[in-house]
């Protein structure tokens, strides 16, 4: 690949799984072989920055092992947090009593001020007030598409509420740091609207969901003023084997999606990058990927005599096991971006309704690509109910609610005071959450199947359950008097049931294995893990390249099933665009895979 022609920010991102860490990682290296001094920083919640380069990186910044020039940090929005936190109570030790100082400690508790503290951090490397030397390029490996677009709208959003709020929102603390930062946060907007400072790469697979999301991407980008972008079409498969109708069937796929990009995207500087025969860790294979040379080194594929049968028990069976003997519950589907949980929850809840169950199928994803997976299926069982929980009208929702039973007895003046007071970020939390609390409920009667957002998301609205708990106790409709919140409910694992979706990676394994670990901290165990887009799974492979890829899912799914979890299933990779009906099919043809 020709020299990188750059600006002094890069901004890597895209719906979760597409490889924007991978690529972040492979420009940050070739900048810096090309002689620049390059700091890469991260800021996902569910950061995999360290397994990638195979180099300690932590909240500090620290060169990486084997690349002169280069420096990595990972910004932890949970760290970030707890110290704004500090800061902003620390003053007021000596002022307020220990009740009172209780009270703003948990009014900072939200998702809003993680997300508000992570931008805190974040927004020094672009304003210059970080320490040390300056870098020549600054690169952003950012947070799935839904956190990112949220983190990157914080600063307009936050430079107006913050002209808006003389006194600071309960969010911002009693003496808003923030504040005191508007200038450096003007220059923050400023430089990521100008093209020769900024430039935004969109990460992208030559998929339907996630061109559409990258399309999504680029519009609310540009409706941000942001207009410098570049497109990344990364995994795009070419078939070795000629004769492998399924390798055939993957390339012609791959193609066609490309020829259908989206019209905003159509227009974009675009760089296609091939799907590689081996997972990239560390330097040599982060240096690959923009050079073809070294990948041929690397993409040497061994002869593979060993026949695949994991024996993975498949979607059928896993309905058989939630339904047994019930005829309601709440299932949630969880993981990482990308790897499957609208098509798994929208495949189980069509399963169930098959069975004459009521279910309710819903999801509390902005992006919100369940309809596009429902609207393959041309009937709809009248059993099954679709819904969606949309941040922006539960906000508002919420907010006349509120208005109507807390405004009625006030003056004009008290009226402003509240108004200015729902402006706060946190109220989109709390309506989300209120919402959040009537699925569950529906749950007693009916099998509710909730398709929660990407990780890094799905993370904050778990830590905003724990952090509303008494708000919601005090608020929600309870039935026959007794309380029960939607924590309480997550906990119950005789009623709950949550899946853990990964793909058959190394990467999205060790994201799954890690929250796992949160939801149990959180009182939360899962019940199965489902592996989707298993090549293992796929009978008759001759293509060098997919054979050596499903041999090597053995390793990880093995891992799987010996350390973290007792119950296993798979969804076969399908290479069609209408993945719902196909899935459907094999689970009809295909009751459980024999041994």
């Amino acid at each position: 690949m020709k020299e990188m022609t750059t600006t002094p920010y890069l901004f890597f991102t895209g719906k979760g799984g597409v490889g924007k860490t991978t690529i972040a990682c492979a420009a940050a290296i070739q900048l810096a072989e090309e002689g620049k001094k390059v700091l890469l920083v991260c800021t996902d919640p569910a950061s995999n920055l360290a397994e990638v380069l195979q180099s300690d990186v932590n909240g500090h910044t620290n060169p990486v092992s084997g690349i002169k020039g280069l420096f990595a940090i990972n910004i932890d929005p949970e760290v970030a947090a707890e110290e704004y936190r500090k800061r902003a109570t620390e003053p007021l030790k000596d002022i307020l009593p220990e009740a009172e100082l209780k009270k703003i400690k948990e009014e900072l508790s939200g998702a809003c001020t993680t997300e508000i503290s992570a931008f805190d951090e974040f927004s020094r490397f672009i304003s210059g007030e970080y320490e040390g030397d300056p870098y020549d390029v600054i690169i952003f490996d950012t947070a799935p598409t839904g956190h990112t677009l949220r983190l990157l709208e914080l600063p307009a959003a936050w430079s107006s509420f913050t002209e808006e709020n003389p006194g600071g929102a309960s969010c911002l603390g009693p003496s808003s740091a923030l504040k005191s930062s508007q200038q450096r946060y003007r220059k923050v907007v400023d430089r990521l609207k100008d093209a020769s400072e900024t430039t935004f790469n969109i990460v992208t697979r030559p998929e339907k969901s996630s061109l559409k999301e990258a399309a999504r991407t680029s519009d609310e980008l540009r409706e941000l003023g942001m207009n410098n972008q570049q497109l990344y079409i990364n995994g795009v498969f070419s078939a070795i084997a000629r004769n492998d109708a399924f390798a055939l069937k993957m390339e012609a796929l791959a193609k066609e999606q490309i020829q259908q990009l989206p019209s905003s995207l159509k227009a974009l500087p675009q760089y296609i990058l091939p799907l590689l025969p081996y997972n990239i860790l560390g330097i040599g294979k982060l240096r690959s990927v923009f050079q073809p040379a070294l990948q041929a080194e690397y993409s040497a594929v061994p002869e593979q005599s060993v026949p695949l049968d994991f024996h993975l028990k498949n979607l059928n069976d896993l309905v058989e096991e939630l339904s047994a003997d019930r005829q309601s519950g709440l299932i949630m589907t969880m993981g990482k971006g990308g790897v499957g949980k609208t098509l798994t929850a929208s495949a189980v809840a069509l399963l169930l309704a098959q069975k004459g169950l009521e279910v309710l199928l819903t999801t509390t994803d902005p992006a919100a690509h369940l309809q596009d997976f429902i609207s393959q299926i041309p009937l709809i069982p009248s059993n099954l109910t679709v819904d969606r929980i949309d941040p922006k009208e539960e906000t508002q929702r919420y907010i006349d609610k509120i208005l109507q039973q807390k405004g009625k007895n006030l003056d004009e003046e008290g009226r402003k005071l509240l108004m200015e007071d729902l402006k706060s970020p946190c109220t989109e939390e709390v309506a989300v959450f209120h919402a959040f609390s009537k699925a569950i409920s529906e749950s007693r009667r009916k099998f509710v199947v909730m398709d929660t957002a990407p990780t890094g998301h799905t993370l904050l609205l778990l830590d905003t359950a724990g952090s509303y708990h008494r708000e919601v106790m005090r608020n929600m409709q309870t039935e026959h008097g007794k309380i029960r919140t939607p924590y309480m409910a997550l906990q119950d694992v005789s009623h709950s049931k949550v899946l853990l979706i990964s793909l058959p990676e190394t990467t999205p394994m060790q994201e799954a294995a890690s929250l796992q670990e949160d939801l149990k901290r959180a009182g939360i165990s899962p019940y199965a893990w489902m592996i989707n887009q298993s090549l293992s799974m796929v009978p008759g492979i001759t293509d060098p390249l997919l054979k050596s890829r499903a041999h090597a899912e053995e390793e990880i799914i093995s891992n799987i099933k010996e350390n973290l979890t007792e119950r296993i299933f798979g969804i076969p990779y399908m290479p069609v665009k209408d993945l719902l009906p196909e899935l459907l099919e094999h689970v009809k043809t295909n009751s459980s895979l024999k041994k």
